[in-house]
């Protein structure tokens, strides 16, 4: 006969290892070793049954006492059946295998469906320039899943109510047997709820919800930008088996604005100027998101050159800050002038020809 190897060996585990330890390291080998991960392998199923017969043993505080004092011999007669006894292991274990193989390992556990939220809604709103700016409130109309007013989200006909499923006996899971362990699915007939009903309500028509149309407040924060998304809280679809409703979520376009176009939280617009207002300097209004200011051009300002009115901008939606606004110089070229203002020019610019030509020779020594 085959002498058993140490339980704690088995497990790679210390003989001080907490109750957490054993539970983490069997979790691992079992996931490793599982046999819908390694069919027709006998020896991951061998491992497999022999690291749950040592997790069954440490698990268990008196075993493990016994186990500690005596070995393997101690436990012979204790009524302790090695690796026969799965049903009973994977029942602590139901989630871990529900999780990573879509079914559950035990039979200790209902599988009755959780009660699971709502689903959420999503919607979009388009605003104006300025109401993301400075923010707005608004009211939309959305259509969504309540609970049935008529039978409370029974789904059954008031004053009848629902049964327990005959196919899975009230569990919600669906048993098949497979190997030396039991597979558990959702059942097919009550799907997971583990009653039916036999007088559907005749406003829902069993289904336990019904569409309703609803108009929410939306309250939309200052500095928000095209693509902002907001989320009303508990305003999605009610669950369909008494879990939390779901959330709203509110997606947001903004208009393009005529003048302005955003940076971030800074407000970029262009100014035309006159290329004489560019060389003699002046001062210009500006239209700003909160209304005009005058702007002062000094002289020699160059095409593309920008300024800059702090406080101006967007306002940040963490800080409340308000970015700039950044006024970029765009200089106008005349177009079809008279013969007067062409010889003005032509003037103009023999003038500055003349004055380049002599510091030249002034440079040079001439």
């Amino acid at each position: 006969m085959t002498e058993k190897r140490d339980y704690y060996e088995i497990l790679g585990a210390s003989k001080s290892a907490d109750a957490n330890e054993i539970k983490s390291k069997y979790r691992q080998l079992a996931i490793k070793y599982h046999p819908d991960k390694n069919p027709d392998d006998k020896e991951a199923e061998d491992r497999f049954k022999e690291a749950t017969e040592a997790y069954e043993v440490l698990s268990d505080p008196k075993k493990r006492q016994i186990y500690d004092q005596y070995g393997h011999s101690g436990l012979e007669g204790s009524g302790f059946s090695g690796a026969s006894n799965f049903e009973d292991v994977f029942s602590g274990f139901g989630d871990i295998f529900e999780d990573i193989f879509g079914f559950s390992g035990g039979g200790g556990r209902r599988g009755k469906a959780r009660a699971r939220k709502g689903a959420d809604l999503k919607y979009e709103i388009t605003l104006e320039f300025s109401e993301a700016i400075f923010g707005t409130e608004k009211e939309m109309d959305i259509e969504k899943a309540v609970t049935c007013p008529t039978c409370a989200g029974t789904g059954a006909e008031p004053g009848t109510s629902a049964e327990r499923c005959q196919h899975c006996k009230g569990t919600g899971q669906y048993s098949q047997s497979q190997g030396f362990f039991t597979v558990r699915t959702t059942c097919p007939y009550c799907r997971g709820a583990g009653q039916t009903i036999k007088s559907p309500c005749s406003t829902c028509r069993g289904r336990a919800q019904i569409t309703q149309k609803k108009t929410v407040s939306l309250k939309v924060p200052a500095g928000v930008d095209n693509g902002s998304r907001l989320r009303l809280t508990g305003e999605g679809e009610s669950s369909p088996n008494g879990g939390p409703p779901g959330d709203l979520y509110v997606f947001l376009k903004v208009k393009p604005h005529e003048f302005f176009h955003r940076q971030e939280n800074d407000l970029i617009c262009v100014m035309e100027i006159s290329f004489v207002q560019a060389a003699l300097g002046d001062k210009i209004t500006v239209p700003t998101i909160d209304g005009e200011e005058t702007l002062k051009i000094p002289k020699g300002t160059q095409y593309g050159e920008s300024f800059k009115f702090k406080g101006k901008g967007a306002p940040s939606l963490r800080t409340g800050y308000r970015g700039d606004q950044i006024i970029k110089i765009d200089i106008k070229t005349p177009v079809n002038m008279s013969k007067k203002q062409e010889e003005l020019l032509k003037q103009f610019d023999s003038l500055a020809e003349e004055s380049f030509t002599n510091k030249l020779k002034n440079f040079l020594g001439l």
